[in-house]
């Protein structure tokens, strides 16, 4: 479970796996600016997700990577993200085919694929009082 708990306006403790991560929004939009947006967040899974997916596969390849480094630019439209650019750099002597093959291991990392709306999403309309 990952849980979000308010400290105050818009910035809230995300606790996730033992690790706490801190939320908020911009200034500019009424937030103190203490951490990442939401939506930012998302990109940063994205990042992250495609990175981890790619090494693995390289180590299952027994290819040498070198440094790996995934950008991920968001493009919103108004407060919701629109499109998802994502670049992939790594630092090998890989041919082209190979490279290739990156591209297409890319796409199947589970935060892209959920992103692709491969995995169900379901929202139970239930509230709890704390107490």
């Amino acid at each position: 479970m990952v849980s979000a708990r308010r400290r105050e306006g818009f910035t809230h403790d995300v606790e996730v796996d033992g690790h706490t991560i801190v939320v908020d929004e911009p200034q500019e939009t009424g937030g103190a600016g203490l951490g990442p947006r939401p939506t930012r967040l998302v990109g940063a899974a994205l990042a992250a997700c495609t990175a981890i997916t790619v090494e693995m596969y390289a180590k299952r390849k027994e290819w040498e990577l070198g440094a790996v480094e995934v950008d991920v630019d968001i493009d919103y439209d108004g407060p919701v993200p629109a499109v998802f650019t994502l670049t992939l750099k790594v630092e090998c002597d890989l041919d082209e085919e190979q490279l290739e093959r990156l591209r297409v291991i890319a796409g199947k990392c589970p935060v892209h694929r959920a992103l692709a709306s491969e995995t169900e999403l379901a929202i139970e309309d239930r509230i709890e009082r704390v107490s």
